[in-house]
């Protein structure tokens, strides 16, 4: 069995080199038809495009990404193709509830707000936001809910939402059609309907918020401040935009040591059912010390400004300090 892989996918290789006969790492932008036609699986992040352009003709019968997000999955033509295809859902969700938490704590110690005293709304309540909403709820906020698709009792709608909230964070994937269409959920009209000025987060996919739109609510005094760390036509970023926001990252809110080797596992798992091959047990995150601490209000494990530096040092670099992130543990409330 032959299996191509992203190179920027830590920790794995060992494990996939257990399974299969020939193990081929690439970086995942360069992974073209060529590479993949005489091989059996596929395991990629989001900068390979999986379609028909890339896979047909070729023997690839399984594709994993490495993440929660599958917008770049060609999910129609892995259906007409006959490829079985999976994501990981939820693998990194402790790591962007991580990234927002510090991100709320920079605000109130660099901008002066009140968390307790804040409400916030969040924007998607699956894996991701439902930590977030206990985050917050741990720092003392008040939380308003928004998630029309899953439909639960207690939920708000997003008016409600525009109206009610301190801070906005959004944590849905991205979708272009249908009744709950997310892509420029946040745009022009959206800006102009808020009353409060609120402080904006987006962790979810570049394309949910309208960044064009977004810089103009900053400069009006629509919009008090922005936390963003994914953005539109990554990596050409908006560098007027990426100067103008508090804290602004290379998409890398959810890349935690942790997160990424449950996403490796989740790939191992998927693997192993569909090649009926036995499981060559879990791999682990990397031996570094993580941070115990049972009160919220501590950046000793994780302050997103010093990422946001350097990305507003050299935004040139934006995948290059994608790829080459450094480990991070994620913190353990007891």
């Amino acid at each position: 069995m032959k299996i191509v892989v992203d190179d920027k996918i830590p920790y794995i290789r060992e494990k996939l080199e257990m399974l299969a006969d020939e193990v081929v790492s690439m970086r995942g932008a360069d992974i073209k038809a060529d590479d993949v036609k005489d091989a059996d699986a596929l395991i990629v992040r989001t900068r390979t495009r999986c379609d028909e352009q890339l896979l047909a003709g070729s023997k690839v019968q399984f594709v994993a990404t490495a993440t929660i997000g599958f917008d770049h999955i060609d999910v129609d033509y892995m259906q007409r193709a006959g490829i079985v295809w999976t994501n990981c859902p939820g693998c990194n969700a402790a790591s962007v509830a991580q990234y927002v938490e510090c991100s709320l704590l920079l605000l109130q110690q660099q901008k002066g707000i009140s968390l307790k005293d804040s409400t916030i709304g969040i924007v998607g309540c699956g894996h991701v936001g439902s930590k977030v909403k206990d985050v917050a709820e741990r720092l003392g906020m008040r939380t308003l809910v928004c998630d029309p698709p899953l439909g639960k009792a207690g939920f708000v709608t997003m008016e409600t939402i525009e109206q009610a909230c301190d801070v906005i964070t959004f944590h849905v994937p991205l979708t272009r059609e249908g009744r709950y269409a997310t892509w420029h959920l946040a745009d022009e009209d959206f800006f102009h309907r808020l009353p409060r000025v609120p402080y904006l987060i987006n962790t979810s996919r570049g394309g949910v918020v309208d960044n064009d739109a977004l810089l103009s609510a900053l400069e009006e005094g629509r919009v008090a401040d922005a936390v963003i760390d994914v953005w539109e036509h990554e990596p050409l970023l908006n560098q007027t935009l990426l100067q103008r926001v508090f804290i602004g990252t290379p998409h890398i809110a959810g890349y935690s040591a942790d997160g990424k080797v449950n996403a490796d596992n989740m790939v191992i798992d998927a693997l192993c059912r569909h090649f009926h091959l036995p499981n060559p047990g879990k791999i682990v995150p990397p031996s570094l010390p993580v941070v115990m601490d049972k009160t919220a209000g501590s950046l000793d494990f994780y302050n997103p400004l010093e990422d946001s530096f350097r990305l507003k040092t050299s935004p040139s670099d934006f995948e290059k300090l994608r790829n080459d992130y450094p480990i991070r543990r994620e913190k353990l409330h007891n």
